[in-house]
């Protein structure tokens, strides 16, 4: 399989699932600003919708959308329950995280990144997200993570979402179970090695 990722972008979420899931991968860097690959390919026809995270399966198929790739990932590596089996009323819950933290936290960032945007749009996407975070600190409230006693790959979702609010001036700093969680997925084995992989596909010429 081969993940086309952007440093730092949401595609480190599958791209920390993949390594919590064992599975073998290449990573592939995509450069938004010539849209090509590292090896020299046109993104945009890997990729029609032209962002990040795309996932080329083994038979060719590329799986797109975020949420998707995640579950897929996830149903590699079942005996990782890092998604609850499918049909079941918990897989469910996991795809109402995976939907929430898609739709409410993800795509509200967007006027924060965008270099465009007016300070009124990026004020009202900052009081947009503290409500949603907040909504996420009260479900964390004695949970070690989302689903419960299991981490699984909303976790590795909403990771990304907090990573961000750093960089975006979303101060978080009233919800101290917020950055006790951050803390507890940091120090999580597959996160450290998907940083450090990022962190070298930076770097790298």
């Amino acid at each position: 399989m081969k993940l086309f990722l952007a440093p730092g972008a949401c595609s480190l979420s599958p791209h920390i699932a993949l390594h919590e899931a064992g599975l073998k991968f290449e990573a592939v860097r995509v450069d938004f600003a010539t849209k090509l690959t590292a090896d020299g390919r046109d993104f945009n026809a890997i990729n029609p919708k032209g962002y990040v995270p795309a996932l080329q399966l083994d038979n060719g198929y590329v799986l797109t959308e975020g949420p998707a790739i995640l579950q897929f990932i996830a149903d590699q590596a079942p005996g990782t329950h890092l998604a609850p089996p499918n049909g079941t009323l918990e897989r469910y819950k996991l795809q109402e995280w995976l939907g929430f933290i898609n739709s409410e936290l993800h795509k509200v960032y967007g006027p924060l990144f965008n270099p465009k945007a007016q300070e009124e749009s990026k004020t009202a996407a900052r009081n947009n997200l503290l409500r949603r975070f907040g909504f996420v600190a009260h479900a964390l409230e004695g949970k070690q993570w989302l689903m419960g006693d299991a981490f699984t790959v909303a976790d590795c979702y909403l990771y990304v979402m907090l990573v961000w609010s750093k960089y975006t001036g979303v101060d978080l700093a009233s919800m101290p179970v917020l950055a006790a969680y951050q803390a507890r997925v940091d120090a999580r084995p597959a996160v450290r090695a998907a940083l450090a992989a990022e962190n070298a596909l930076r770097t790298r010429k």
